[in-house]
């Protein structure tokens, strides 16, 4: 199983993510389609990864243009480039899947969904965010906005 992810760098929240059994274009794809779906952006907006060749594909690249989104690519093997994103991965490695054998697909989908939704975004404190989750960052964030 493969696991896309699109993380907003603000709050560190997991805003879309994809899986499936292989890593290509349509994996990445869904990833950011979550995140152009729960976000709507209505300004330009920068999505940084790797240099695979799934984030090079012309479909999506196409699917950025057409959401407003500019790509922004790692330097070839400078894991330092996305540093997040690596960490994002290593706690979910740590936490979960390391020397895990699954019995189905299904299962390890419903133990990433639990993690990312249950543990991740709600719970899961950040030095980033003050020590609080990204999803307690960005709701006091934004009723912060709106009382000023």
């Amino acid at each position: 199983m493969y696991l896309a992810t699109v993380m907003d760098l603000f709050s560190r929240k997991i805003v879309g993510w994809s899986m499936d059994k292989n890593m290509d274009k349509q994996l990445v794809i869904n990833a950011l389609l979550m995140a152009v779906y729960q976000r709507q952006p209505r300004a330009e907006v920068m999505v940084h990864s790797d240099q695979g060749s799934q984030y090079g594909s012309g479909d999506y690249l196409a699917f950025m243009k057409s959401h407003n989104l500019v790509p922004s690519m790692s330097r070839r093997g400078n894991c330092h480039d996305n540093a997040v994103a690596e960490s994002f991965f290593a706690t979910i490695k740590k936490r979960i899947v390391k020397r895990k054998i699954y019995s189905t697909r299904e299962d390890a989908k419903t133990e990433i969904f639990n993690f990312i939704e249950m543990f991740y975004n709600p719970k899961k404190r950040h030095s980033h965010t003050g020590g609080i989750s990204p999803t307690k960052f960005e709701q006091a964030y934004f009723s912060e906005l709106k009382t000023v």
